[in-house]
C-alpha cells in the first residue's frame, strides 16, 4: 500500500470524513508496528460548529495545531483518553476529522497486550480505545499524516456502503448535536456502540 498524498487532506473536511473510511492508519513505536482499517469518524467545523474546540475561532496552546495546514494531527486529552484527529481545511481554517474506531490490520499481539487481553472486538471499536491499542498519544501531536515516520495513513479501499448519523458525546453543543457529521462503515462490527443507526437519538 502507498502512503496518501499530501492532495488527499485537502478535500473539504466532511468529503475527508468520509473519505478516510477504509484507509489505513498505521502507528511505528519501539515496540513494534501496529496498522488499522479507518471504519468510523466525526468532522468537526469550526468556528461555526459548537461541537469544536474551535468554536467561535478560539486559538490556544491545545488547539493551535488546527490552524495549520491539513494532514497534520491534533491529539488531545479527554477523561484520560488521548484522542487522534487529522487537521483539515486550509490553514488559519481550524477543522479535523476524530477517527472513532478502526478494524485491526496488523500488530494484533502487540494490540491484545496493550488492551490488557480485552477481546478483540474491543481493542479499537472508539477513539480512546484505538490510540491505547495503537500506542498513539500526545507526543504524536502537530506530527504530519502524509511525512511522518511514526505516524502515517497508507491507501485503502473505500466502504461499499457509508452510513451517517449524529456525532457522539456532544450533548451541550446547541444545535451541534445534530448535525449528520458521523460517518461509519455499516459493515464493520468495529463501529463504536454508540449511535449505530443513523438518526437514533
Amino acid at each position: 500500500m502507498k502512503r496518501l498524498k499530501k492532495e488527499f487532506f485537502h478535500l473539504p473536511t466532511l468529503e475527508l470524513s468520509r473519505a478516510l473510511l477504509g484507509q489505513t492508519l498505521v502507528k511505528e513505536t519501539s515496540e513494534g508496528r501496529t496498522a488499522g482499517r479507518i471504519v468510523e469518524t466525526e468532522a468537526y467545523i469550526g468556528p461555526e460548529d459548537r461541537a469544536a474546540h474551535s468554536y467561535g475561532a478560539r486559538r490556544t496552546k491545545r488547539t493551535e495545531i488546527m490552524f495549520a495546514s491539513p494532514g497534520h494531527v491534533y491529539t488531545y486529552t479527554m477523561h484520560t483518553h488521548c484522542l487522534f484527529n487529522v487537521v483539515s481545511a486550509p490553514e488559519d481554517n481550524p477543522e479535523a476529522v476524530l477517527i472513532r474506531a478502526v478494524e485491526p490490520v496488523s500488530g494484533r499481539d502487540l494490540m491484545e497486550i496493550r488492551r490488557n487481553g480485552r477481546k478483540e472486538l474491543e481493542w479499537t471499536n472508539g477513539p480512546g480505545k484505538l490510540t491505547k491499542a495503537m500506542g498513539i498519544t500526545m507526543e504524536d501531536y502537530a506530527k504530519c499524516c502524509y511525512e511522518d515516520a511514526s505516524i502515517y495513513l497508507l491507501e485503502g479501499s473505500a466502504p461499499e456502503d457509508i452510513a451517517s448519523g449524529p456525532r457522539v458525546g456532544i450533548d451541550n453543543s446547541g444545535e451541534a448535536v445534530n448535525y449528520p457529521w458521523r460517518f461509519w462503515d455499516p459493515a464493520s462490527r468495529y463501529v463504536s456502540k454508540s449511535r449505530k443507526k443513523p438518526g437514533t437519538p
